[in-house]
């Protein structure tokens, strides 16, 4: 970009900064400000030219992935077993694969897609983000079950649905032709020797960080940079040994995140407020690049899928995984409807056209229109939610019954 649109996207973000507050107390979020400048920007005005197939865009949306995928992943304590472990298990280890075959199934009936073309969009549009729903994550005022649930979930489902998503594109890429793309059998080599690099790189690293502040070597206002560095290695030298560096990242994350139990928000926040600029950047771009698609492609079938995934497709798997776990049915339906769909779909949108060009775009309308109504669905669903809590002086309906004599 030239030196005149760079400044444009810089005061974009100083405004954002300074003025945040005051947005969001009208509900407007940091997505959709930057969704739409992006889209304003380059679609609109043509102040600012971007390219999916441009290098900064790939070098963005991959730099992005991995570090989200590293602070979500080294902010786990994984020493301390989660109070609610047995939620997050059912969330996981059931909610989520149901989510994404129901999912494959209404975009194969509803949209005509493959097998593989079906799993890409349904898994895809499947990762939920924390931030996207802090409004009500954050909010004191709803159960701290559902809280928790969102808030964990939300850390660990995007690596989990990273590999289905990297082997629907090999399996996509293989039906449509697509050079440049590798095959699925090598596809799940690819993941599997990221995961074994992110495995080493994420130990070797938190020892030496580890010891490093044991002997007092440690330089405290240097880990938030350390943090960065470790995650872009792992991704690197992943992609030194031709394998995936997203799973490497995130891997390193886990790794790193057990051998040194740097979980404390002070320790983290350099890298989280670095990644926040990156995810601002990579929602403008998201703006300019898959809108004009979403536009294009879009009719009521990719309506209806989208809305169908942030309602039942994603509420009737939750529901069912969590019969017998003790949560009220209102708990329930919080973390049914609020799982946010944000950043990671986001990203594995312009991973698949930066992979599949051209033949993809179809796919990625489905994927952007379901994040654009999850950001407008959310962002004002979650603030209502918090304003009549607010005005209702904090009450949940399980704390207006009356006690039975």
């Amino acid at each position: 970009m030239e030196a005149a649109s760079i400044s444009i996207v810089l005061l974009t973000v100083v405004l954002w900064g300074t003025l945040g507050n005051r947005a969001g107390s009208v509900m407007i979020t940091a997505p959709i400000v930057f969704v739409v400048a992006g889209y304003v920007y380059v679609d609109v005005v043509g102040v600012i030219h971007l390219d999916v197939e441009a290098e900064p865009v790939k070098v963005l949306a991959e730099v992005t992935l991995a570090w989200v995928l590293f602070v979500e992943a080294s902010a786990l304590n994984l020493h301390r077993r989660p109070p609610d472990l047995g939620t997050e298990v059912r969330l996981l280890g059931l909610g989520l694969p149901l989510t994404i075959g129901l999912g494959a199934v209404v975009a194969s009936t509803l949209l005509g897609y493959g097998a593989w073309e079906a799993l890409l969009v349904a898994a895809a549009v499947a990762a939920t983000d924390a931030a996207m729903g802090a409004a009500v994550i954050g909010n004191p005022r709803v159960p701290a079950r559902a809280r928790r649930a969102l808030s964990l979930e939300s850390g660990l489902n995007d690596g989990i649905v990273l590999p289905i998503v990297m082997l629907a594109i090999a399996g996509v890429a293989a039906d449509l032709g697509v050079e440049g793309v590798h095959e699925p059998g090598r596809a799940v080599v690819d993941l599997l020797v990221g995961a074994l690099v992110g495995a080493v790189v994420g130990a070797v690293g938190g020892g030496l960080v580890r010891e490093a502040r044991r002997h007092g070597w440690l330089k405290e206002d240097l880990v938030g940079v350390t943090l960065l560095s470790l995650a872009l290695l792992a991704f690197s030298t992943a992609l030194v040994v031709d394998s995936n560096g997203f799973v490497a990242a995130f891997v390193a994350g886990l790794l790193f995140s057990w051998t040194t139990r740097l979980t404390k928000a002070r320790e983290i926040e350099y890298v989280k407020e670095t990644s926040s600029l990156a995810s601002m950047l990579t929602w403008l771009v998201f703006g300019a690049l898959a809108l004009p698609t979403m536009g294009q492609w879009t009719d009521w079938r990719v309506f209806t899928f989208a809305l169908l995934s942030l309602t039942l497709v994603r509420l009737l798997p939750i529901a069912l995984s969590l019969v017998g776990s003790g949560l009220e049915r209102a708990e329930v339906m919080v973390i049914g409807l609020f799982g946010a769909r944000g950043l990671p779909s986001v990203i594995f949108a312009l991973i698949v056209l930066e992979n599949l060009h051209e033949q993809g775009r179809e796919l990625v309308a489905a994927i952007a229109l379901t994040v654009v109504l999850s950001v407008v669905m959310h962002g004002l669903a979650g603030g209502l939610l918090a304003r009549g809590l607010t005005a209702d002086r904090g009450s949940w309906p399980s704390a207006r019954r009356t006690p039975r004599p």
